[in-house]
């Protein structure tokens, strides 16, 4: 029976008496969730996903007096005392407003993406010590929370939103019998105390919050899959021409590792003020509007790592249409409105399109590195997930031949696994 729109009643009273005090305390203190099952949440999954995806669940929580809500997506069943993986986002007034938005579909869809980072670690091998120790409890997960527009961070009521948000996330580890961890997403900063960032107010009264700055590693992994791409294609990084649309922690990671190479770099940006800082490097930098420019340009590569939905069908018909291009990749998450329908286009039309969960995988990895660690009491160090970034560009420059010594009859994710496979 299908549980959409009906409220979870659990965990029941004989359970609640076995709680801990704080536990019971948190689950009374959060509103009474509503579950969604995985025959509800695949009706809502972004198209190409159909058939295939892992089972996911959804914690739907309402304020009601505010309207706030939080939809926490996982992939850990119910009881499973699973490790839940991925970023806490606060919806961008951009993604609110952006055809059929819902926070319920935002976070399942970025919970699968989270499911196929993992995927894709323990196919190749890559990862921090800790989460290789422990790569089989980990699953795909996300946090999304809609705001009202006095409680964004920076705003009056930032503090109260973050409070709503803590009591939901403590309420659904015990409801649902698994462990939360969230990293780095959009919508965080500075709060309304001028003092406070989001991260570390969310870290210091959620332990399963991580404050990383994940766009170090993943902007590393982002780099090291394009070079590897491009030297599969017989292109140097130093001689190539790259398009990157979205410029913000993790682009601006790709930009200065490019600019160290001394590569040509394009770059298209949302933020104004960003495309003025840009110019004044020197870079040709363009608006949202001027995207199919961009695209028509004579670029090797593009790296995507804008808000989602960078690589819709339009734009995927002039990449198509440009004879020069040859890599797609980058880790922007819902970057593909219809996955199946894009990456078969790029694929007859000899285009490499790299999963962009492969690209963003090091951003996982490093925030289940440091709770993990943190769960441990042991020390934890950045400078290991960066390392553990350098190894994807060797399986990347392999998967690469493989797919033009099979003249594109499969897909670059399909070279790569049996590229790994092989090994």
């Amino acid at each position: 029976m299908s549980l959409r729109g009906v409220p979870l009643a659990f965990p029941p009273p004989a359970h609640r008496s076995s709680l801990p005090g704080s536990a019971i305390s948190r689950i009374s203190r959060a509103p009474l969730p509503t579950l969604l099952c995985p025959p509800d949440t695949a009706a809502l999954l972004p198209a190409g996903h159909a058939g295939d995806a892992p089972d996911v669940w959804v914690y739907r929580y309402l304020e009601p007096g505010t309207g706030w809500r939080l939809s926490i997506a996982t992939c850990a069943a119910p009881g499973s005392g699973k490790l839940s993986l991925g970023g806490f986002r606060i919806a961008t007034p951009e993604r609110t407003q952006s055809a059929g938005f819902d926070t319920d579909r935002e976070a399942a869809g970025l919970a699968v993406g989270m499911e196929e980072k993992v995927g894709w670690s323990r196919v190749l091998g890559i990862a921090g010590p800790l989460a290789r120790r422990d790569t089989t409890r980990i699953v795909g997960g996300k946090c999304v929370l809609l705001p009202s527009a006095d409680a964004r961070v920076g705003q009056p009521h930032d503090q109260a939103l973050l409070d709503f948000a803590i009591e939901c996330l403590h309420d659904a580890e015990v409801r649902g019998g698994f462990s939360i961890t969230t990293g780095q997403d959009l919508g965080h900063g500075l709060m309304s105390d001028g003092v406070t960032r989001s991260l570390d107010y969310l870290n210091a009264r959620f332990r399963g919050c991580v404050v990383s700055d994940t766009s170090q590693p993943t902007g590393e992994g982002n780099f090291h899959v394009l070079t590897g791409m491009l030297r599969g294609c017989d292109i140097s990084i130093a001689d190539a021409t790259v398009g990157l649309i979205g410029c913000g922690n993790v682009g601006t990671r790709v930009l200065n590792s490019l600019r160290e190479q001394g590569t040509e770099v394009l770059v298209l940006d949302a933020s104004e003020q960003r495309r003025a800082e840009l110019a004044t490097m020197g870079l040709q930098v363009f608006a949202p509007a001027a995207k199919a420019d961009l695209l028509n340009r004579p670029v090797d590569a593009l790296v995507v790592n804008a808000a989602g939905g960078s690589l819709d069908l339009a734009s995927i018909a002039s990449i198509v249409a440009n004879p020069q291009t040859r890599v797609i990749c980058g880790s922007e998450n819902l970057a593909m409105p219809d996955e199946l329908a894009g990456t078969e286009a790029l694929r007859h039309a000899r285009k490499a399109y790299a999963p962009t969960e492969l690209g963003g995988m090091m951003g996982y990895l490093t925030a289940a590195e440091e709770y993990l660690a943190t769960v441990a009491g042991s020390a934890f160090a950045i400078d290991t997930m960066i390392g553990a970034a350098s190894q994807l560009e060797m399986p990347v420059f392999a998967a690469m031949r493989h797919l033009r010594e099979h003249n594109f009859t499969n897909t670059f994710a399909e070279s790569l696994l049996a590229v790994a496979q092989s090994e």
